[in-house]
């Protein structure tokens, strides 16, 4: 096997550098995990895939010969309750809508996945269609959990988010006005005091048009969704983070079109469009904010004003 160096994505080295002394050690042993891995589960490696930034993804050939996918991830930056909470969620999902967990090794962080097909952000479709096909396989999953479960419930994620907004918004200068992280704010502890446990579900947390591959056992198209945060909560969650996507549909009449999609989303899954709205608006707010933060201003800037054409309205 080539040597670290030549095998481990820029992308990767330069996020696990970033953590510091815990990062540079994963970088400087991942090789010897992998290999341990390989001979373990009798594996070969075939080459390493590009596309993620927190672990080395890597293609695997079983002794069956079926290819698989080996995902090693790197030591998160608060804990490692983000590995546990996407085990568990592929745990859950059992294959259905989310990709399939084939082996595991919690101690070291490692995941056997099936090999899926494309992208879905490269597969053609218009933003309609790609709405469409994530919600199908959203639906999929939305289900409830078992009462002993490793995710993450609304009881700790919307304080981070309450914590998380309004920190980041200094510490970047104030690049929106007060009034949008206000509102964010507010939303936020409605949200909180508006949950149901009895009726929380399973949810993905980040499902995008690069989150979402196709099933290549499937004769017709199908798709399934990839890296969950492993989330417990209310669907209109995972639907906000599709309002913040396809900005350029958004660009030239951010509100007209805001709205359109949200109706569009609900109509599609059965859900609150007020609790689409908010999500949408809440998550253009946290995603743009962090855009900026790690270099990308532009996109993070219009995010934000997205969310700003957006402030106040209700459905």
């Amino acid at each position: 096997m080539d040597e670290p160096k030549d095998f481990i994505p820029l992308i990767v080295q330069l996020k696990a550098k970033s953590m510091g002394p815990k990062g540079e050690l994963w970088l400087a042993e991942v090789k010897e995990t992998l290999m341990e891995l390989i001979k373990k589960w009798e594996l070969r490696f075939v080459k390493t895939l590009s596309g993620g930034s927190e672990a080395l993804v890597t293609e695997v050939r079983t002794k069956n010969r079926e290819p698989a996918v080996l995902k090693l991830a790197m030591p998160q930056m608060e804990g490692n309750s983000v590995f546990d909470q996407e085990l568990e969620a592929l745990r859950i999902a059992d294959g259905v809508g989310y990709v399939r967990l084939l082996k595991e090794d919690h101690s070291l962080k490692a995941l056997l996945l099936e090999r899926l097909g494309p992208l879905l952000k490269i597969s053609g479709y218009s933003p309609r269609q790609e709405m469409e096909i994530i919600c199908s396989a959203l639906m999929k999953t939305w289900k409830p959990v078992p009462e002993q479960h490793a995710l993450q419930t609304f009881d700790e994620l919307i304080p981070w988010f309450i914590d998380f907004i309004p920190e980041l918004w200094l510490e970047l200068g104030k690049p929106c006005s007060v009034e949008i992280v206000t509102q964010a704010l507010i939303y936020l502890e409605g949200r909180l005091a508006q949950r149901n446990p009895s009726k929380a579900v399973l949810l993905h947390g980040d499902a995008h048009n690069e989150n979402i591959l196709q099933d290549p056992e499937e004769s017709q198209p199908s798709f399934k969704l990839i890296d969950p945060d492993g989330l417990l909560g209310e669907p209109a969650y995972d639907l906000g983070v599709l309002m913040r996507e396809w900005p350029d549909e958004l660009a030239v009449n951010p509100l007209a079109e805001g709205r359109k999609r949200c109706h569009f989303l609900s109509r599609m899954t059965g859900e609150d469009p007020q609790a689409i709205w908010e999500w949408g608006f809440i998550q253009c707010v946290s995603t743009g904010l962090l855009l900026i933060k790690t270099g990308r201003e532009a996109e993070g800037v219009n995010m934000l004003e997205v969310a700003t054409a957006w402030n106040g309205v209700r459905f």
